[in-house]
């Protein structure tokens, strides 16, 4: 296995971050297998989406109907609304896997592999990258 963390300035604003290129250099030339990836944060998650055509801010508007930034939430430190960055996880993943052939991402052709981090109050992200050999 091969495995290795890369960090991400997410900065101050609700973001979903394309990973796909950073994927593809991890798996380039390593033949058949899957990638793994790992958010190890209580407030982020991987999404795999179509990104450019809006869908990427679609998820963002999404999150936001489903999960306010308001003072409902229990866990109240930090920004208004950063319990719901605790709740998010459970909605989209702190995983993905995705098959690899011949060392290239097998996904469709609109698909990207995505961070997403609404927590505004925390703006450096790790994600584990692990490539199992098949």
């Amino acid at each position: 296995m091969h495995s290795e963390t890369r960090s991400y300035r997410t900065g101050d604003r609700e973001v979903v971050l394309d990973l796909t290129a950073d994927c593809a250099d991890v798996v380039e030339g390593r033949g058949d297998g899957i990638l793994q990836l790992f958010v190890p944060h209580a407030t982020a998650g991987i999404a795999i989406l179509e990104t450019g055509a809006g869908s990427d801010d679609d998820l963002l508007a999404a999150l936001g109907d489903l999960l306010p930034a308001d003072d409902r939430w229990r866990h109240r430190h930090g920004s208004p609304g950063h319990g719901r960055s605790h709740v998010m996880p459970a909605i989209v993943p702190p995983h993905a896997t995705v098959p690899v052939l011949d060392g290239r991402l097998a996904l469709g052709t609109w698909q990207s592999i995505c961070l997403v981090d609404l927590n505004v109050d925390n703006d450096v992200r790790e994600v584990r990258f692990s490539f199992l050999h098949g």
